[in-house]
Protein backbone atom coordinates (compact mmCIF):
# COMPACT_ATOMS: atom_id res chain seq x y z
CA UNK A 1 0.00 0.00 0.00
CA UNK A 2 1.19 3.49 -0.96
CA UNK A 3 0.85 6.76 0.64
CA UNK A 4 1.25 10.39 0.21
CA UNK A 5 0.44 12.89 2.92
CA UNK A 6 0.65 16.52 2.65
CA UNK A 7 0.75 18.80 5.87
CA UNK A 8 -1.58 21.57 5.57
CA UNK A 9 -2.15 24.52 7.65
CA UNK A 10 -5.59 24.60 7.76
CA UNK A 11 -9.27 23.22 7.85
CA UNK A 12 -10.27 24.68 4.50
CA UNK A 13 -6.88 24.23 2.55
CA UNK A 14 -7.66 20.46 3.31
CA UNK A 15 -11.07 20.39 2.35
CA UNK A 16 -10.00 21.90 -0.89
CA UNK A 17 -7.34 19.42 -1.49
CA UNK A 18 -10.17 16.71 -0.79
CA UNK A 19 -11.98 18.04 -3.29
CA UNK A 20 -9.52 18.15 -5.74
CA UNK A 21 -8.19 14.86 -5.47
CA UNK A 22 -12.07 13.92 -5.38
CA UNK A 23 -12.78 15.53 -8.80
CA UNK A 24 -9.50 14.16 -10.41
CA UNK A 25 -11.19 10.60 -9.79
CA UNK A 26 -9.76 9.43 -6.77
CA UNK A 27 -12.15 7.48 -5.33
CA UNK A 28 -13.30 8.56 -1.33
CA UNK A 29 -12.29 5.49 -0.01
CA UNK A 30 -8.80 6.40 -0.67
CA UNK A 31 -8.75 9.98 0.63
CA UNK A 32 -8.76 10.95 4.45
CA UNK A 33 -8.83 14.11 6.47
CA UNK A 34 -6.64 14.29 9.39
CA UNK A 35 -7.33 16.61 12.17
CA UNK A 36 -9.81 18.68 13.99
CA UNK A 37 -13.31 17.33 13.14
CA UNK A 38 -12.17 14.67 10.82
CA UNK A 39 -9.90 11.08 11.33
CA UNK A 40 -7.10 10.95 14.59
CA UNK A 41 -3.84 9.48 13.64
CA UNK A 42 -5.12 6.50 15.56
CA UNK A 43 -8.07 5.95 13.28
CA UNK A 44 -5.41 6.42 10.00
CA UNK A 45 -2.75 4.35 11.55
CA UNK A 46 0.11 6.70 12.11
CA UNK A 47 2.12 5.47 14.74
CA UNK A 48 4.26 8.31 16.72
CA UNK A 49 7.36 7.02 16.32
CA UNK A 50 8.81 8.00 19.53
CA UNK A 51 5.75 5.86 21.08
CA UNK A 52 7.24 3.23 19.10
CA UNK A 53 10.60 3.36 20.15
CA UNK A 54 9.68 3.23 24.02
CA UNK A 55 7.92 0.29 23.41
CA UNK A 56 10.45 -1.37 21.69
CA UNK A 57 13.57 -0.28 24.09
CA UNK A 58 10.98 -1.56 27.06
CA UNK A 59 10.14 -5.01 25.35
CA UNK A 60 13.62 -5.62 24.56
CA UNK A 61 14.93 -4.86 28.57
CA UNK A 62 12.14 -7.51 29.49
CA UNK A 63 14.80 -9.72 27.99
CA UNK A 64 17.42 -8.29 28.33
CA UNK A 65 18.03 -6.77 31.76
CA UNK A 66 17.67 -10.11 33.49
CA UNK A 67 19.68 -12.20 31.17
CA UNK A 68 22.38 -9.22 31.41
CA UNK A 69 22.08 -9.96 35.41
CA UNK A 70 22.46 -13.54 34.97
CA UNK A 71 25.39 -13.43 32.37
CA UNK A 72 27.19 -10.51 34.73
CA UNK A 73 26.60 -12.77 37.95
CA UNK A 74 28.12 -16.41 36.08
CA UNK A 75 31.13 -14.17 34.57
CA UNK A 76 32.06 -12.93 38.23
CA UNK A 77 31.32 -16.57 39.99
CA UNK A 78 33.29 -18.22 36.83
CA UNK A 79 36.50 -15.79 36.64
CA UNK A 80 36.34 -15.05 40.79
CA UNK A 81 36.94 -11.44 40.49
CA UNK A 82 37.36 -9.67 43.96
CA UNK A 83 36.79 -6.06 43.28
CA UNK A 84 35.00 -5.23 46.06
CA UNK A 85 37.00 -6.55 49.20
CA UNK A 86 34.38 -5.94 52.25
CA UNK A 87 31.45 -7.91 50.19
CA UNK A 88 32.74 -10.97 50.03
CA UNK A 89 31.92 -13.48 47.59
CA UNK A 90 28.15 -13.54 47.57
CA UNK A 91 28.29 -9.47 47.45
CA UNK A 92 31.03 -9.49 44.21
CA UNK A 93 28.67 -11.88 42.10
CA UNK A 94 25.63 -9.50 42.82
CA UNK A 95 27.77 -6.53 41.78
CA UNK A 96 28.67 -8.17 38.98
CA UNK A 97 25.36 -9.37 38.24
CA UNK A 98 24.27 -5.78 38.21
CA UNK A 99 26.74 -4.21 36.41
CA UNK A 100 25.18 -7.01 33.34
CA UNK A 101 21.68 -5.62 34.27
CA UNK A 102 23.09 -2.65 33.22
CA UNK A 103 24.46 -3.88 30.19
CA UNK A 104 21.06 -5.46 29.13
CA UNK A 105 19.83 -1.83 29.88
CA UNK A 106 21.60 -0.19 27.48
CA UNK A 107 21.84 -2.89 24.94
CA UNK A 108 17.63 -2.36 24.95
CA UNK A 109 17.79 1.11 24.41
CA UNK A 110 20.57 0.74 21.54
CA UNK A 111 18.97 -2.27 19.91
CA UNK A 112 15.69 -2.00 20.68
CA UNK A 113 14.94 1.45 19.19
CA UNK A 114 15.65 3.80 21.88
CA UNK A 115 18.16 6.00 20.29
CA UNK A 116 14.90 7.21 18.08
CA UNK A 117 13.63 8.73 21.47
CA UNK A 118 15.85 11.81 21.04
CA UNK A 119 15.71 12.34 24.31
CA UNK A 120 18.04 15.43 23.81
CA UNK A 121 15.74 16.90 21.04
CA UNK A 122 18.87 17.07 19.00
CA UNK A 123 16.81 17.54 15.84
CA UNK A 124 15.12 20.71 17.40
CA UNK A 125 11.48 21.13 16.56
CA UNK A 126 11.69 20.78 12.43
CA UNK A 127 11.43 16.80 12.68
CA UNK A 128 7.86 16.88 14.69
CA UNK A 129 5.81 13.78 13.74
CA UNK A 130 2.37 13.82 12.22
CA UNK A 131 0.44 13.11 15.56
CA UNK A 132 2.35 16.06 17.42
CA UNK A 133 1.70 18.29 13.75
CA UNK A 134 -2.03 17.73 14.80
CA UNK A 135 -2.23 18.50 18.09
CA UNK A 136 -0.82 22.32 16.86
CA UNK A 137 -3.86 22.52 14.78
CA UNK A 138 -2.23 21.53 11.40
CA UNK A 139 -4.45 19.09 9.09
CA UNK A 140 -3.53 16.16 7.08
CA UNK A 141 -4.47 14.91 3.41
CA UNK A 142 -3.87 11.16 2.82
CA UNK A 143 -4.37 9.61 -0.13
CA UNK A 144 -3.42 6.08 0.09
CA UNK A 145 -3.76 3.53 -2.65
CA UNK A 146 -1.42 1.83 -5.86
CA UNK A 147 1.51 3.54 -7.03
CA UNK A 148 -0.76 5.25 -9.80
CA UNK A 149 -3.13 6.95 -7.28
CA UNK A 150 0.37 7.97 -5.43
CA UNK A 151 1.46 9.70 -8.60
CA UNK A 152 -1.88 11.29 -9.87
CA UNK A 153 -2.49 13.11 -6.77
CA UNK A 154 0.92 14.51 -6.34
CA UNK A 155 0.64 17.19 -8.48
CA UNK A 156 -3.17 17.69 -7.50
CA UNK A 157 -1.94 18.59 -3.71
CA UNK A 158 1.60 20.70 -4.72
CA UNK A 159 -1.51 22.85 -6.16
CA UNK A 160 -2.42 23.86 -2.40
CA UNK A 161 1.57 24.74 -1.41
CA UNK A 162 1.56 22.35 1.25
CA UNK A 163 4.22 22.34 4.44
CA UNK A 164 5.06 19.41 4.12
CA UNK A 165 4.58 16.56 0.87
CA UNK A 166 5.58 13.04 1.36
CA UNK A 167 4.88 9.48 -0.09
CA UNK A 168 5.42 5.88 1.87
CA UNK A 169 5.65 2.70 0.94
CA UNK A 170 4.02 0.36 3.21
Amino acid sequence: MNYLIAVVSDRIKAEEAYTALEQAGIERSQISILGKGYKTAEEFGLVDPTQQAKKRAMYMAYWLVPFGFAGGYLFNLITGLDNLDWAGDPGNHIVGGMLGAIGGAMGSVFVGGGVGLNLFNFGGDDELSYPNLLDEGKYLVAVKGSEDSRVRATPILRRFKPESLQGYEG
